[in-house]
């Protein structure tokens, strides 16, 4: 497992690309046995996901039973971590950044513990706030989630605005096709007669 130094050098690495702090790259090593380790920062973010998560189906019906949402809920979570480092290794073997891949995508995956913190807070606030109140904050998360990974993208890989924003929509729109998929799945009622 990690150790609390790790965890605290990774969240501290994280928390200052928020900061646009330049320095912030040199929190993560750029060798191979510490990107496969970030990857470990699953399991630290699995609880927040999961409650996260629940407070999302808590609103909802659902036409799936309570272990198919639980089966596809498990699987879009090891998706979402697993699909953008592999794509990206694709596209870092093309742009000649595979000496920058591994310091990049554990940034990524650090950048994951207080992003999912955060977004747990968020829904949470969602729960009780006026639907305005809730969509603004909405927007408001993604908007900071884009930001640091336009910021992480900038400063670990020296990519400029425009080649930043691809990269973005190339982590983004997976995502968003696949929780597609998964509303579609579990049949949540709204989006299972569109």
């Amino acid at each position: 497992m990690l150790s609390v130094a790790e965890i605290a050098r990774g969240l501290q690495g994280a928390l200052a690309f928020l900061r646009r702090d330049p320095l912030a790259p040199a929190f993560f090593d750029n060798t191979l046995e510490a990107c496969l380790r970030s990857f470990r920062v699953m399991a630290l973010s699995a609880p927040f996901y999961a409650a996260y998560v629940a407070i999302n189906y808590a609103g909802l019906e659902v036409e799936a039973e309570l272990g198919e949402v639980l089966l596809i809920e498990v699987l879009r979570y090891c998706v979402e971590w697993l699909l953008f480092p592999v794509i990206f290794f694709e596209i870092a073997r093309r742009r000649g950044w595979t000496d920058r891949y591994p310091r990049y995508i554990g940034a990524l995956n650090w950048i994951n513990l207080p992003a999912t913190v955060i977004a747990l807070a968020a829904v949470a606030v969602e729960v009780v706030a006026p639907p305005a109140m809730s969509a603004v904050l909405d927007i408001a998360m993604r908007a900071l989630f884009f930001y640091w990974f336009l910021v992480t993208t900038r400063l670990t890989l020296g990519a400029s605005w425009g080649l930043s924003v691809a990269l973005l929509a190339v982590n983004w729109v997976p995502s968003f096709l696949l929780s597609f998929l998964v509303a579609r799945y579990v049949g949540i009622i709204g989006l299972a007669g569109a």
